[in-house]
């Protein structure tokens, strides 16, 4: 497998590094097709491994339960983000233009790399905007906060928080906007695809630009 992208991701995530092993990797990639074609609801250990022809067993060595896997795919996803968001920027001195890429980032996170072969990051992201809220809607979210589960989507939050300070020292409400914005940005997609009244994106060719101009509008207009 060519162009293998490593990313370290909590070990509480999993029982065995699927990114240590080739039974390991495909089982990722694997997981996030199936959940791309039949939703996370009807998942299941037993198709994926049907799909792979391999074994449930096999698979339970690597992740504890589907909830788990769920949230480490997304977690990659933030990760993956994050990984972007660093390289784009590191050379960038000027602190609101950094915060412009990042906008586009987050705003053409719906598309495949492909520099990177081992993961659809297209599908990946279908999967975040339609499942990551099933990562922490959950009963023991607090529980898994406190393990840590959602620390990726924190380290990119908190990236983002140190370009907003940047710009405007004074603003009281970092932290509420940038998870505003990085919300939005994956909301206001699946809005236009589903729910078209609920926003003024219009799903298609334009609508990166349509929600990039929304997000940028709004970041700058509120750090004025």
């Amino acid at each position: 497998m060519h162009n293998i992208l490593r990313i370290d991701l909590n070990e509480k995530l999993y029982l065995r590094d699927p990114q240590g092993t080739d039974l390991g990797r495909r089982l990722v990639a694997e997981s996030v097709l199936l959940i791309d074609k039949i939703g996370f609801e009807q998942f299941t250990f037993k198709k994926l491994a049907q799909r792979m022809e391999s074994t449930e067993a096999s698979l339970y060595r690597y992740f504890e339960n589907k909830h788990k896997l769920l949230v480490y795919l997304v977690s990659w996803h933030w990760a993956w983000l994050r990984y972007q968001i660093r390289f784009h920027t590191h050379n960038v001195p000027d602190a609101r233009e950094r915060l412009r890429l990042i906008l586009g980032i987050l705003t053409r996170a719906h598309q495949d790399d492909p520099v990177t072969t081992q993961l659809d990051e297209a599908a990946l992201y279908r999967i975040v905007v339609h499942e990551a809220s099933k990562s922490y809607l959950t009963r023991d979210v607090d529980g898994d906060n406190r393990e840590g589960l959602f620390r990726e989507y924190k380290q990119l939050a908190a990236g983002i928080v140190t370009v907003v300070q940047e710009i405007n020292p004074a603003y009281p409400y970092p932290h509420a906007l940038v998870s505003t914005l990085l919300e939005s940005a994956r909301k206001q997609l699946f809005f236009a695809q589903h729910l078209p009244s609920l926003t003024d994106a219009i799903t298609g060719d334009g609508v990166e630009n349509t929600l990039q101009a929304f997000l940028t509008q709004v970041a700058f207009a509120t750090l004025a």
